[in-house]
């Protein structure tokens, strides 16, 4: 984020406000979903590791992968279709102009697919200080810190902001594939990669869904009942609500495993209550 402001000065005055703007509306899904989840199996990690476990330690770190996936890929599917009108919603009003909510937006659009890499990075790192090698992800981290530079240094001038946040997206990108391949290293090359792969393929699928009909259900409330910020809230709201309803009810019928779990909690709790 340090870097983005920086680098944002040589953009324009505008710049380091509106990446700071777009990374407030990022750390929602990024709060509530990969935070939560690696909050959760930490403790459970460090029991493992503890008691030298690697077979469990591979199960939950795979099952945990695929959970944040499983939250954070729609939650950037839907801020990527739906980019401007969620600023909009959010940030447009007063001081806060249509140019306010463009520039946003531009920073917002491509910090949405760093999202699922971010969660996966917040996880992974867990990992490492649970097994007590806290020093890995350190040094990968200013590895990060570098390619973030390189490719913000390389793309500032043709592209603004859309490059600062590009050179982050590469950034998150790059350390969850070291951080990744260094723990199958660990794992001596299991780390339920194929599994992995092939149920994100599954959740892909069903964001595509996602985005079709969250476009649609805005597009036609948009244009039925305008601007104004109680027909925002119904638009962009109503988009996300069946947006939702329909990747939820596609990765289960995909039978996607995380799917049934999450269902299985949320009955739990409300059973309790």
């Amino acid at each position: 984020q340090l870097i983005n402001s920086v680098f944002g000065t040589l953009v324009s005055r505008e710049a380091p406000r509106a990446i700071d703007n777009a990374f407030r509306i990022y750390m929602l899904p990024q709060g509530l979903f990969s935070v939560a989840v690696a909050t959760v199996l930490f403790p459970t990690l460090s029991r493992m590791a503890a008691r030298s476990d690697p077979t469990n330690m591979r199960r939950i770190i795979g099952v945990g992968m695929r959970q944040i996936n499983l939250l954070l890929i729609p939650s950037a599917v839907f801020l990527i279709v739906l980019t401007t009108p969620v600023v909009r919603l959010v940030f447009e009003r007063g001081h806060f102009n249509a140019r306010s909510t463009e520039l946003v937006s531009i920073a917002l659009f491509w910090f949405a697919f760093s999202l699922p890499f971010g969660g996966i990075n917040l996880l992974l790192t867990r990992v490492f200080f649970a097994v007590r090698r806290p020093w890995i992800p350190t040094r990968l981290a200013a590895l990060n810190i570098i390619v973030d530079i390189i490719v913000s240094i390389g793309l500032y001038k043709p592209l603004g902001i859309a490059g600062l946040i590009i050179g982050t997206v590469a950034a998150n990108l790059v350390m969850a594939a070291l951080q990744f391949h260094r723990l199958r290293i660990g794992f001596n090359g299991n780390l339920e990669g194929a599994q992995t792969t092939m149920i994100t393929a599954r959740i892909l699928l069903a964001s595509a869904l996602l985005a079709g009909v969250a476009w649609v259900v805005w597009r036609v409330l948009d244009d039925l009942l305008g601007t104004s910020l109680i027909a925002q809230i119904v638009s962009v709201g109503a988009a996300g609500l069946a947006g939702g309803l329909v990747y939820a009810r596609a990765v289960l019928v995909m039978h996607v495993p995380e799917a049934h779990q999450v269902r299985r909690l949320i009955r739990a709790q409300l059973g309790r209550a």
